[in-house]
């Protein structure tokens, strides 16, 4: 996962626009693939369903604990 990672975070910054899959619907909000293996979470009530495309951008990226903090986009 570190070479994803890294390789993920080398090529987009905050306020980057991607196109992700709904991976997880929780009740705070959901977890968006936005390439293989890398997740990030969109906050706030959404009723989209597991498997949905979404577009979001990259709000806040924190390296240290690798976690993509999205908004819709």
């Amino acid at each position: 996962m570190s070479n994803a990672w890294e390789g993920f975070t080398a090529r987009h910054n905050v306020g980057y626009v991607l196109d992700g899959r709904v991976a997880r619907v929780l009740p705070f909000g959901a977890f968006i693939e936005v390439a293989d293996g890398i997740h990030g979470l969109l906050v706030g009530p959404d009723q989209r369903q597991v498997g949905s495309s979404v577009s979001v951008r990259i709000a806040e990226v924190d390296h240290d604990n690798r976690r993509l903090r999205l908004i819709a986009s």
